[in-house]
């Protein structure tokens, strides 16, 4: 089921949320226990709309890790038998993740490298697997770290909570499950509706009006990327429109995702903000997948040593790190040149710190002129990342790249895109990144209202070089209500004239 569809959005959603309320309403531990009971049911069967023929392996899945949690917290066990089932438990989730999401992958590279022809049935991907995998691996290292402490119906909510079931945020035990022993929780609060709707309503308008819209310039540019050269404007504009669709859905989804949380009372981590803003890859990065950023800091980069053992390990992990979360983001090459082309961004960021610091600046100080050119050549470098993540094969992300630096041409009569191309097209594409660069994001325009720590906490970060400063000051009154609705008619009807389409981080 999408959350931009018509039975989500008229019949799912309200329903479940009317229920949950009227079980909650009674002020009871039955009554808090069995509006967490609601919430599983409708959880799972949110996913077995989607993917039923695996409902059983991912209930399975939370069990067998809630066993092996339950087991690694046990205080009589043994440090040696908690590391032990700890290994026990990564290795049980990444053989799952590995069979399932590198299985087709892993066998065509064997045949590639050993001229073989090792044939294996196509493999369907589960639902979310990458998301619950990654989410369940966390909960174990918490538990090792004594970090965790729930009941088994808490945990199944943990894990398969609906609105970030899909596509994220990647959360902690310690971010969810404190948060259903509050009665507060259980209780409709106007605030959290209003907010709730606002992200719900920002975000799908996000995807359904603009997200959906870019598909028509993507398609056609890296389609013929697979079988020919791609000129230079051709390749610009599906580069570009591919960087703002990815944006617009990616972010659209994570606060459909907040918003339908904030409506159960239940807030979730923020998991993008503002990325194209950044200054620096590491900028970028602390921006876009927030919660992905985190788990590979903590779970990975931070293991394997971080920076405390010199600069060279440090690039070493760096470039280990971006590898392996490109490998997250899909089975192919393209995945993994993707990561590896950012844990070389991500190197020569950390080389330029350093070499800073060595001539006595502060890497954290600079004028407009180094932020504006930093900003300029952080966004032209994600770009052509976005290039490799989006190609069907290496091969055409190569000829859309040879394109971008003009060795193509410079537009064709017979492109895909020649009697696209138009001032409406350009128009477009600069108002959407007007909207980007220019204009605060959701939790911004809540934020100050709002009263969230995790918002003001993100709000002390703010960038110190913005081209414009925007308050539009959110408040939940008649005005923005209206806005909330119009925005609501207007992607409602977009996807009554177009079915929703799925979101992109959906398929990993």
């Amino acid at each position: 089921m999408l959350f931009n569809s018509i039975e989500f959005i008229f019949f799912f959603l309200p329903f479940t949320l009317l229920i949950f309320f009227i079980i909650g309403r009674q002020s009871s531990f039955w009554s808090r226990k069995l509006a967490v009971v609601w919430l599983v049911c409708v959880s799972l069967f949110f996913y077995s709309w989607s993917s039923h023929l695996y409902l059983p392996l991912f209930v399975v899945s939370m069990l067998v890790n809630y066993s092996i949690g339950s087991w690694i917290g046990n205080e009589a066990a043994s440090s040696g038998m908690k590391k032990s089932l700890l290994m026990l438990g990564i290795t049980f989730n990444i053989a799952l993740l590995a069979y399932f999401k590198y299985g087709n992958f892993s066998a065509e590279t064997i045949n590639f490298l050993f001229g073989l022809d090792f044939k294996v049935n196509p493999i369907i991907l589960p639902l979310g697997i990458s998301f619950f995998t990654f989410q369940q691996v966390a909960y174990l290292v918490d538990s090792y770290r004594v970090e965790t402490q729930s009941s088994l119906l808490d945990y199944l909510l943990f894990v398969s909570f609906f609105p970030k079931l899909v596509a994220g945020p990647i959360v902690q035990h310690k971010e969810i499950i404190p948060q259903l022993s509050d009665q507060s929780t259980y209780r409709i609060n106007a605030q959290d509706i209003a907010i709730g709707l606002t992200f719900f309503a920002l975000g799908l308008s996000k995807k359904v009006i603009f997200a959906d819209s870019l598909s028509e310039y993507v398609v056609p540019v890296f389609s013929t990327a697979v079988e020919a050269p791609v000129p230079l404007i051709d390749a610009w504009i599906g580069a570009l429109a591919y960087t703002l669709q990815l944006y617009f859905d990616f972010s659209g989804y994570s606060d459909i995702a907040i918003g339908i949380s904030r409506c159960f009372g239940i807030r979730l981590p923020l998991n993008f903000d503002s990325p194209y803003k950044a200054l620096s890859i590491s900028d970028f990065w602390r921006r876009w997948h927030i919660t992905l950023s985190n788990f590979l800091r903590d779970y990975l980069y931070i293991p394997l040593g971080g920076n405390r053992k010199g600069e060279l390990r440090r690039n070493f992990n760096l470039m280990t790190t971006m590898l392996l979360g490109g490998l997250w983001h899909g089975a192919g090459w393209t995945f993994v040149f993707w990561g590896g082309l950012h844990g070389f961004y991500l190197t020569v960021n950390h080389q330029w710190r350093s070499y800073l610091k060595y001539l006595g600046h502060d890497p954290k100080e600079g004028s407009w002129l180094r932020n504006l050119f930093g900003w300029l050549l952080t966004f032209i470098a994600v770009v052509i990342g976005w290039v490799f993540f989006r190609a069907e094969s290496m091969g055409a992300a190569l000829q859309i790249i040879k394109g971008m630096f003009g060795l193509s041409g410079f537009t064709a009569s017979n492109s895909p895109l020649y009697q696209l191309f138009s001032m409406r097209l350009v128009f477009v594409l600069l108002v959407l990144l007007a909207i980007v660069w220019l204009t605060p994001n959701t939790q911004e325009l809540v934020g100050q209202y709002d009263n969230n720590p995790k918002v003001a906490k993100n709000n002390t970060s703010r960038l110190r070089f913005n081209l414009i400063c925007l308050n539009p000051s959110w408040q939940p009154n008649q005005t923005w209500g209206l806005i909330i609705g119009l925005l609501i008619f207007l992607a409602v009807k977009g996807i009554l004239t177009a079915s929703g389409s799925e979101f992109v981080y959906a398929s990993f």
